[in-house]
């Protein structure tokens, strides 16, 4: 005997229960809106008291867009009273949960033109780009907020660095800087704690920047890593100068790799390595000597010079927990953030103004400190105090 086969158009199933479900959300709230008139009137539809403050005078039509479709809404009328409600506000097209999902759509990198056409996938309901731009300019609102916000505690570790964006500056287009910076908390998180428009990466721009960071309550650093910047050191001296400063080791590679052949870079990339593998700093410098002398022997005397006059700043890091060692002599905390702000800010091309690209990379830097980038400890801070106390 033949089983008996059973199809099942999924497909008719899930549009069914679509319209379920949407039908219910516009049941249920029609009723809440017809229990809140009956309480405002005193006296239930039809019915006649002595004590009733108003009267019922029919319905207009609403119509409102959820996550479940768009809903037809009868909005009660009154006579004697005007009729306002808890379960949706005057003049409110689209569900909360709506123009949240279209912010976060625009802030994780869709394009205006994109949300519109999602948008009538979804809900049913085709959003302007008008309606796009307006909820974008409340998106940044509390983008400049989150920037601008105190800093708590202590950030005994923060990473700064510029990434250069094109935009329109006194009438011709230029490469202007947007200065990021990201600390560790004395819990050992990272948090994404500024984010300003800097020109160029000049004294008098960082040095700025680093006194904005310091007047929201920047404090406990003991070092700063970043880049080779003449301008970056004159105002860490003067803002910081308790904290260390440590060059990136990835920049300095590179610096050294500017000097060497590519059919040697292979080569002089181990050795360059082997350098900050050493156990302490001493031997470190002991193997830089060595690796000075090796280039030298191979005619790459401008390698060997970048390295005797350098080295000294990529190892500022021997000096803290070993256990830190890792993740405090490179950029790499902010190699990712950076990735993701290019990549966001490419589909621009250029920007009309500074407040734009300010905005735009400030608000991709909110996306991914809300996501599971800050969550995840990154250090064990604790260890600073327990090698002061060896020390």
């Amino acid at each position: 005997m033949s089983e008996q086969i059973v199809s099942v158009d999924e497909d008719a199933i899930k549009t069914e229960l679509r319209d379920l479900v949407k039908s219910t959300v516009e049941q249920t709230i029609n009723a809440l809106l017809d229990k809140e008139a009956d309480e405002l009137v005193g006296a239930e539809r039809y019915e006649r008291t002595a004590d009733r403050d108003a009267y019922r005078s029919g319905h207009y039509d609403r119509k409102l867009v959820t996550t479940s479709g768009e809903i037809d809404l009868k909005v009660p009328k009154l006579r004697g009273a005007t009729f306002q409600t808890a379960v949706i506000e005057r003049y409110r097209r689209r569900e909360t949960s709506v123009e949240e999902a279209m912010i976060e759509m625009y802030l994780a990198g869709v394009s205006t033109r994109r949300i519109e056409d999602v948008s009538e996938i979804l809900w049913d309901s085709k959003v302007s780009a008008g309606t796009v731009s307006n909820l974008n300019e409340r998106a940044f609102k509390s983008v400049e907020e989150w920037r601008s916000r105190p800093l708590e505690g202590e950030y005994p570790y923060v990473y700064i660095d510029g990434i250069y964006l094109k935009r329109s500056w006194g009438g011709s287009y230029e490469n202007v800087a947007v200065m990021v910076a990201i600390g560790v908390n004395q819990d050992g998180y990272r948090e994404i704690i500024g984010c300003a428009e800097g020109y160029t990466e000049s004294r008098e721009s960082w040095k700025e920047f680093l006194v904005w960071l310091k007047s929201r309550g920047l404090k406990g650093v003991r070092m700063l890593t970043g880049d080779k910047s003449l301008g970056m050191l004159g105002a860490l001296e003067e803002v910081f100068p308790q904290a260390r400063y440590q060059r990136c080791t990835v920049h300095f590679y590179r610096n050294v790799f500017g000097k060497v052949p590519k059919n040697k870079r292979t080569y002089v990339a181990k050795m360059l390595k082997a350098i900050h593998a050493q156990e302490n700093r001493e031997a470190s410098l002991a193997k830089a000597a060595e690796v000075s002398k090796t280039l030298r022997e191979m005619k790459l005397g401008a390698a060997a010079k970048t390295i005797d006059e350098g080295v000294e700043e990529t190892l500022t890091y021997t000096g803290f927990p070993m256990q830190h060692w890792v993740r405090i002599r490179t950029n790499n905390a902010l190699e990712r953030l950076n990735r993701e702000i290019r990549r966001r800010t490419r589909v621009v091309g250029t920007f009309p103004d500074g407040h734009s690209a300010l905005m735009l990379v400030a608000a991709r830097c909110k996306y991914i400190a809300e996501s599971s980038w800050g969550t995840r400890r990154y250090l064990d801070v604790s260890l600073l105090e327990e090698k002061e106390v060896t020390d």
